[in-house]
C-alpha cells in the first residue's frame, strides 16, 4: 500500500457521483450487501440488480465489483449485473470482455482446509468456506471460538508462506498475491477504466488497499459503516442504506 495513511476526524459524506469520468469499485459484503451470519445468506436483490445495470450503463462499464467472495459467488449474487469482477481480495480477476485470469493456489491450503474443517467439526456454529485460493473460517455464529480460531490461523500462516487476512469475525488464509488494491490498478490499465478517476468504497480492513490505489491513482475512498481512525478513505456513509441512496442518486435519477 503506496499511499499515506491519513486521520480524518471528521469524515463528511462523498460528493454526488456525476458518471463522466469516473470510475466505481464496489466491495459486495458491508457495502452492497448487509453483513450476515453465514455467507450463503446473501442471496440476490432485485433492487440492487437494477441499480447495478443502470450504474454500468451510466459510467460506460467504468464499474467493478472487488470482493473477498469468489467471482462466481459475486456473479450470482448479483445476477450478472457487472462484468468486471475482482474476487477472493483480487486473487481472482475477469474484466469487462470477460477474460479471466486466477492465481495458483498454494499447496499449504490443502492443511489450512483440513485445520479449519477439524475445528469446525469441534465446535458447532463455525463455517468453513474453500474459495479455490483462499480458506476462510467463519466465527460469527461462534465468537467464544475467536481465540481458538486465530490462533491456529496464526500458526498455519507461520509455518507456510500464506497470508492471513484477519476480518469481521472471520480468519481467512490466502494464496499471497495480488491484493484488492493490485485488482484496482490492472483494472485502471484496461478500457473502459483507463483514464478514469477512481472511486473505491468498502468497509473492512482489506478494502484499505482499494481505498490507497484509488488515492494514489488520483481518486478517493469511502468507507462504509463505524469511522476508524487511521484510514486512507477521504469520506464516509453510514450504511448499506446509505451506499444505495448515494449510488441510485446516480443510477435511478439519470435514468428517468
Amino acid at each position: 500500500m503506496s499511499a499515506e495513511i491519513i486521520v480524518f476526524p471528521d469524515f463528511a459524506p462523498p460528493p454526488p457521483i456525476d458518471p463522466a469520468g469516473l470510475a466505481l469499485f464496489l466491495d459486495l459484503d458491508g457495502v452492497l450487501a448487509p453483513i450476515v451470519d453465514r455467507p450463503d445468506g446473501v442471496q440476490p436483490d432485485p433492487r440492487r440488480t437494477y441499480m447495478l445495470r443502470r450504474l454500468a450503463e451510466q459510467l460506460d462499464r467504468r464499474l467493478a465489483i472487488v470482493s473477498g467472495r469468489t467471482v462466481d459467488d459475486v456473479s450470482a449474487i448479483t445476477e450478472n449485473a457487472v462484468a468486471a469482477v475482482a474476487g477472493v481480495h483480487g486473487l481472482q480477476r475477469r474484466n469487462v470482455v470477460g477474460d479471466t485470469v486466477v492465481a495458483l493456489p498454494d499447496p499449504a491450503l490443502d492443511e489450512a482446509l483440513a485445520v479449519f474443517n477439524a475445528l469446525a467439526e469441534a465446535q458447532p456454529g463455525l463455517i468453513v468456506e474453500d474459495k479455490g485460493v483462499s480458506v476462510t473460517l467463519h466465527y460469527r455464529m461462534a465468537p467464544a471460538a475467536c481465540e481458538a480460531v486465530r490462533e491456529a490461523a496464526r500458526r498455519l500462516e507461520a509455518s507456510s508462506d500464506l497470508v492471513l487476512q484477519e476480518g469481521d469475525m472471520v480468519a481467512e488464509l490466502r494464496t499471497r498475491g495480488a491484493d484488492k488494491g493490485e485488482a484496482v490498478r490492472a483494472f485502471m490499465a484496461e478500457a473502459p477504466f483507463k483514464g478514469a478517476t477512481p472511486i473505491f468504497v468498502g468497509d473492512d480492513l482489506t478494502d484499505e488497499d482499494g481505498f490507497a490505489a484509488a488515492a494514489a491513482l488520483g481518486g478517493y475512498g469511502v468507507l462504509v459503516g463505524p469511522a476508524r481512525r487511521s484510514t486512507v478513505a477521504r469520506y464516509r456513509l453510514s450504511g448499506v442504506d446509505a451506499v444505495f441512496d448515494w449510488l441510485e442518486a446516480a443510477a435511478v435519477e439519470r435514468a428517468s
